[in-house]
């Protein structure tokens, strides 16, 4: 709460000393009204905060990135004392204080304002009324206050765009991975009786004994290789220019989800672990929408480094005929790990998210190309055209 008591207090003390001084009762009268005018107003404001209802409601809440929803907001209250126009602080994004509106005329005891939200960037929002303001005839008092309901979320999610089929590494597709798969001796999943053709060394000889005829294991059917898609989840470059910064992460969620969008119901299982505040593991039997909600919500807080992270899963490349990395970046150590990666046996495509492709450090693409490792650019698409303006590089 604000108040402008000091000079109020000022000009009642003066006035009161000047009809002390002279007798004169116009001055008393005076002192008077300044005193019941800051009366007013304090009851003015406090019956307002009382009762002022603000509600938001949004026509949607799960949309797709450039989609367009309606912000319905809802204001209201039963004070008989008039107060000052309403100040509507609005969110125009996630955590942000947009812009703020005041309310020159009110219509009635409720009023219904429509606004047309687009939601131009991958992740959580919450459009709609953040704060409002509520002022006395006289501005003596001002409060700046909080809805008691909070704003709807809004899930954004990212558009998906066409990639190209992965590749496996030689002898990790098809029926090639099934006649190479090894299979563990000590674990048949049944037997069956023996088959003119079947190996010697499939013959269960104890359970043979035991029925008096030969008996051969029958092993599980070996697996395809899984997809691993590794996404650098730590803060993009551009921190300067949040625009471009934005459409970055943009760009990075948008070739994940269309990665796992081309391959999720091929014959290859396909992974893609989220590292950062929310820790996320997708696999194929979750559905698509899951990982896309769960895209939506990365908030790129990665402190662990990415090289690190590629690190951490060359653990599990024993598995893996292709792996898919996405990045914003590309450093001496992060290529070295990349090609660690490759020599261990998978297949490595690398997308590489940048507005200059042409400016791509190419010693360090070249380093990868000489390990078979493909490397794809995806340029992000700015929103207010800040790159063609030069404000960012």
């Amino acid at each position: 709460m604000k108040t402008k008591l000091l000079p109020l207090a000022a000009c009642v003390t003066a006035l009161v000393v000047a009809a002390l001084s002279t007798g004169g009762e116009m001055f008393l009268i005076l002192a008077a009204l300044l005193i019941l005018m800051a009366v007013t107003a304090f009851w003015s404001v406090r019956r307002a905060l009382n009762t002022l209802t603000v509600t938001n409601d949004l026509s949607e809440g799960t949309v797709t990135r450039g989609d367009r929803v309606l912000l319905t907001v809802t204001i209201g209250y039963r004070s008989f004392i008039p107060v000052a126009p309403i100040t509507l602080y609005m969110n125009d994004a996630a955590e942000e204080m947009g812009h703020k509106m005041r309310l020159e005329e009110m219509t009635g005891r409720t009023q219904q304002l429509r606004f047309p939200f687009d939601a131009e960037h991958v992740g959580v929002m919450t459009p709609g009324v953040n704060a409002y303001g509520i002022q006395d005839l006289f501005g003596i008092v001002s409060v700046t206050k909080r809805p008691r309901e909070v704003p709807r979320e809004l899930l954004v999610l990212p558009c998906l765009f066409d990639v190209e089929d992965l590749k496996f590494a030689p002898g990790e597709s098809g029926t090639e991975t099934i006649s190479r798969a090894t299979e563990d001796v000590n674990l048949p999943a049944e037997a069956r009786a023996y088959q003119a053709g079947d190996p010697l060394k499939k013959i269960h000889w104890k359970l043979s004994a035991k029925k008096g005829s030969l008996v051969v294991r029958r092993f599980e059917e070996p697996t395809y290789p899984d997809a691993l898609v590794l996404l650098d989840c730590s803060a993009p470059p551009y921190a300067k220019w949040p625009e471009a910064q934005a459409c970055v992460k943009d760009t990075l969620l948008e070739t994940a989800a269309s990665v796992v969008k081309r391959h999720i119901n091929g014959d290859h299982p396909i992974r893609l672990p989220l590292s950062g505040e929310r820790l996320f593991e997708f696999d194929t039997s979750m559905g698509l929408q899951t990982l896309m909600e769960e895209l939506a919500r990365v908030r790129f807080t990665q402190t662990e480094r990415f090289e690190r992270v590629l690190l951490l899963e060359t653990r599990r490349m024993r598995k893996q005929g292709a792996t898919v990395i996405i990045t914003a970046r590309l450093n001496s150590n992060i290529v070295d790990m990349i090609i660690r990666i490759r020599r261990m046996g998978p297949y490595v495509r690398v997308y590489l998210v940048t507005f200059e492709p042409d400016k791509a450090p190419s010693s360090l693409v070249s380093k990868l190309q000489q390990h078979t490792i493909e490397v794809c650019y995806v340029t992000p698409a700015l929103w207010e055209g800040e790159m063609q303006n030069g404000q960012a590089s």
